[in-house]
């Protein structure tokens, strides 16, 4: 099993070249490596450790672990408060009516590790997409100008190969560059879905269990209704039916406890925090990355952040002649090129635009 997942500790790896940015490292690396961590620390209490044990007369227990791990447990919703070991033996443990107390069956435990695996394949899709469209154009480009020292002969050949392709390509980048930004709407859309998704399979109870971890400290002790006792309750119920000596069927109550639920409870309280975060942030880099695309002003003033020791006029010359795709471009040079190096690639390349205009 751990042979499977080997080979995700390559995404802990630094990119010799980096094609994308810091929020887009974080699904399809920070948040990978989470789920299927994740996924692995339940699979190895699922499968390796012993994630059910039932408590029934006249059963064997082997035979009764088996079948409520199967056929799920429940609990009783309306039964959360009160005295445990008075009102009842746990929260949502207690005597019910059929037919009159509602109960709630909990069959998602067995699903955990491979809906997170899941999971983390899907954060993993935008990154496959970019991988691919992007063609490794930002490596070739580079030309291993990111290492300062330099043979001169060898970095003035590169650097000319890179000032003639951008000349050569001026204004026919803008589809590398909108690929690269179609990837960061589905990351956006990725993350949301997910917290829509995680809330369908918890049964409606994702959206809102981490506000409801935080509220549940403030309240009284004996009002307040734990929502991971809720979400992810450590002791159930399960009824078993079988024939007796007359032929009737007889109807067992178990107790269950579900010693796996511990680990969910939290994996779902860090997720939950988590997903939110990083969905503000994808949020946020949209509507960065709108600004940018609608404002020559902001990338000129970014690429100036890029290139401070370049000359002003040169960076507003390169900023005028390109467009969305050419920037783009240039930009992810800049994060990969050594800040000397690049300085003279903005300053030939403003110089060769210069040039063009006036022939």
């Amino acid at each position: 099993m751990f042979d499977v997942f080997g080979s995700v500790k390559g995404l802990l790896k630094i990119d010799a070249v980096c094609i994308d940015n810091n929020v887009f490292r974080l699904h399809y690396k920070a948040t990978v490596v989470i789920l299927i961590a994740f996924s692995l620390l339940v699979t190895s209490r699922q499968y390796i450790g012993d994630p059910i044990d039932c408590i029934v007369d006249e059963i064997p227990l082997n035979v009764m672990d088996t079948y409520c791990w199967i056929y799920s447990t429940f609990t009783i919703p309306n039964r959360l408060t009160g005295r445990v070991g008075l009102d009842m033996v746990q929260a949502g443990v207690a005597s019910h009516v059929d037919g009159k107390d509602e109960v709630k069956y909990h069959k998602y435990y067995q699903w955990v590790c491979f809906v997170l695996f899941f999971q983390a394949m899907l954060f993993y899709v935008p990154r496959y997409l970019w991988k691919t469209w992007e063609g490794g154009r930002i490596k070739m480009l580079v030309l291993d100008l990111n290492c300062p020292i330099v043979n001169e002969d060898c970095k003035a050949d590169r650097k000319k190969l890179l000032v003639d392709y951008f000349t050569t390509n001026l204004k026919m980048q803008n589809f590398y560059a909108f690929r690269f930004f179609i990837c960061e709407v589905l990351n956006f859309a990725n993350v949301v879905g997910q917290i829509f998704f995680m809330d369908f399979f918890l049964d409606g109870e994702f959206s809102t269990y981490g506000s409801d971890v935080l509220r549940f400290t403030e309240m009284e002790p004996e009002e307040r209704e734990d929502p991971m006792a809720r979400v992810f309750p450590k002791v159930t119920k399960c009824t078993f039916h079988k024939y007796g000596p007359s032929g009737s069927v007889q109807k067992f109550d178990g107790l269950c406890v579900l010693p796996l639920n511990i680990v969910n409870e939290k994996i779902y309280v860090f997720l939950w925090f988590w997903f939110v975060i990083l969905s503000v942030l994808s949020g946020i880099s949209l509507i960065y990355r709108m600004c940018v695309i609608m404002g020559p002003k902001l990338r000129l003033y970014l690429l100036r952040a890029r290139c401070r020791i370049a000359a002003q006029d040169q960076i507003e010359t390169v900023a005028r002649k390109c467009e969305i795709g050419d920037w783009f471009v240039l930009y992810q040079l800049g994060k990969n090129i050594d800040p000397l190096i690049f300085k003279e690639v903005v300053a030939e390349l403003a110089r060769k635009l210069e040039g063009k205009d006036t022939v």
